[in-house]
């Protein structure tokens, strides 16, 4: 037992030029977290303990080859190396690498050259025990210090000490009242295990400076305070609460990567299917996300994995999200009373393939639960913008919620693609259809689908026609200028209602400059060969036109018509004289 020297000064090792690649420390602790979990759930004879044991001395070989030590240190959801975040575990449970050792004040891990072969094992032993622990036994700093490591070396923060003891170098208490010490071999302990087991007299503990005696605590029953009395209950409920099923499947997987026997596998894989399926049934969703996302990694992984099993592995995205399930999926989901969180949908829904895009589809316009939309709109859209082909190919789904759908989406997302379906659209679509193909005709806004967007001018259905109008007018399509002019002289317009009429007029002021005046002109205040005007709702329209040519031969139109009686002219042509912002 060594007295706890003072804080150690900042090393120059966080600014330095790494020794090792970050790549392989990461890969590392992916190995050490499968072998954790093997040494907690095999026995030391089964297959696939011993080959995460093998997979996890491999990855160490890498890295002797470039350092003969690896430093790593730890925070509350850390582990670091050089400075940089190799891993990174929010949760603060038995289960979190960095967790384990912050809690018990562990700060950096100094592993030397030879630990892979000599003392690995004993560290897995440990760790297994503190996630076991119960209050009253010892702590992960006790049991390292007993471990009696020769090629690990450990720096931790020591809690329990006052803050007037231990002394810094040069006498001065630390002033955070918390001792920085190292340990290794014989050293770096707080709390003398002997004393839990009542070993050793008075004089060794009265000669051993920093021991602390059991002796010195009141015995009595009741020794907690409130606040470790509550931190008890919650781990006890939550030990209760954790979810057991997501070891279950990476126990499975790991089986699948180790085990080469076809016959295996195939019984591996039947029993992830099947275990997908109750899950999904139960609500598990994050869980079948997570069973999903593993089997594609275990696919790549997995060494001469057998075809069939493979098939098997990567249907499950497709069972997922084929259109019966997915359905029958959404339904429950919408339907229930306690629908999953946002994290599980979200978990779930990233999980899907292009198959799922028409069933989503459907399913945003028959939603009744309003905070599962924006969810489902978020898989629509990264499915659609990741699989552009199926996107165009539900524009001519025989469904109309799906068919408009992917209207929208193929607009919003400006796929060229689309413009020959689009185009079809405007022959055999619905009016409903019609109109939103020529916003996202306008929307995509290449020659070719203004050029197809024309065809809504002629269109029967007035809200086509205004659509399309707006349309040339909002990119400015010059080429669609001759149809609008053809409908200001023909007698087609005077029939439309008032919003036609507007928009056919505006698009017509904002592109026909001075060579429209004329005509303009003569609808303002031009009369009949028997003296009679056009309607007021056309003149008016003819004058909001002109106030957007703004030209002084449109103005002067404008004055002309300053002292019309209709109010209903009267009011536009003021309006037109102010500008086209007014």
């Amino acid at each position: 037992m060594t007295t706890p020297s003072a804080p150690l000064p900042t090393r120059e090792l966080e600014h330095a030029p790494l020794a090792v690649e970050l790549s392989l420390i990461q890969e590392l602790l992916r190995l050490f977290g499968k072998a954790a979990r093997a040494h907690q759930l095999y026995l030391p004879n089964n297959p696939v303990y011993k080959a995460a044991q093998d997979a996890l001395r491999a990855g160490f070989l890498p890295i002797w080859e470039q350092t003969d030590e690896l430093v790593l240190a730890f925070t509350e959801s850390e582990v670091k190396y050089g400075g940089e975040t190799v891993l990174e575990e929010r949760s603060k449970s038995s289960d979190s690498l960095p967790w384990i050792f912050y809690k018990d004040g562990v700060r950096e891990l100094r592993l030397l050259r030879g630990f892979d072969a000599e003392e690995l094992s004993k560290l897995l032993d440990i760790l297994q025990r503190v996630r076991k622990t119960a209050p009253d036994e010892d702590d992960l700093l006790t049991l390292l210090w007993q471990g009696d490591f020769t090629f690990l070396r450990y720096r931790y923060v020591d809690m329990m000490v006052e803050p007037t003891v231990p002394l810094a170098e040069g006498g001065e208490a630390l002033s955070d009242g918390e001792a920085l010490a190292e340990g290794g071999g014989q050293t770096g302990r707080r709390v003398d295990p002997a004393s839990y087991a009542g070993g050793g007299d008075a004089d060794d503990e009265e000669t051993r400076a920093g021991v602390v005696s059991m002796s010195e605590f009141d015995g009595t029953l009741y020794f907690l305070d409130d606040g470790e009395i509550e931190y008890l209950q919650t781990e006890v409920r939550r030990e209760y609460e954790t979810d057991l099923r997501q070891n279950v499947v990476a126990m499975l997987f790991d089986i699948l990567e180790q085990q080469p026997d076809a016959d295996i596998r195939t019984e591996v894989a039947d029993v992830l299917d099947n275990f997908m399926l109750h899950m999904l049934t139960a609500g598990q969703f994050r869980n079948v996300a997570y069973l999903v996302r593993e089997s594609q990694v275990a696919m790549s992984r997995a060494s001469e994995l057998q075809t069939a099993v493979r098939d098997r592995l990567s249907q499950l995205p497709a069972r997922l999200s084929a259109p019966a399930s997915l359905s029958q999926l959404l339904q429950s989901i919408d339907e229930s009373d306690e629908p999953p969180t946002a994290a599980e949908l979200e978990e779930l829904f990233e999980q899907l393939r292009p198959a799922a895009l028409a069933t989503i589809f459907e399913w945003l316009g028959q939603l009744q639960t309003p905070r599962i939309r924006p969810l489902l709109e978020q898989a629509a859209s990264r499915l659609a913008s990741q699989n552009t082909a199926e996107l165009v190919k539900l524009i001519a789904s025989p469904i109309r919620s799906v068919a408009l759908e992917a209207i929208r989406r193929a607009g919003a997302l400006k796929t060229p693609a689309a413009v020959a379906p689009l185009a079809n659209v405007l022959v055999d679509g619905n009016a409903e259809l019609r109109v939103a193909a020529v916003q996202a005709l306008s929307e995509i806004g290449t020659p070719g689908a203004l050029q197809a967007l024309e065809r809504g001018s002629d269109d029967p259905n007035r809200d086509v026609r205004v659509a399309t109008a707006r349309a040339i007018q909002a990119r400015t399509y010059r080429a669609g200028l001759p149809r609008l002019e053809a409908a200001v002289k023909g007698r087609a317009i005077r029939d439309a209602d008032l919003s036609e009429k507007m928009a056919v007029y505006e698009a017509y002021g904002s592109m026909c400059g001075d060579a429209g005046v004329g005509a303009l002109n003569s609808t303002l205040n031009g009369k009949s060969l028997f003296g009679r005007r056009d309607e007021a709702e056309l003149r008016a329209c003819a004058a909001m036109a002109l106030g957007r040519i703004g030209s002084p031969a449109a103005q002067a139109a404008l004055q002309r018509a300053s002292g019309e009686k209709d109010v209903v002219v009267r009011n536009a042509v003021a309006r037109a004289l102010r500008g086209p912002s007014a």
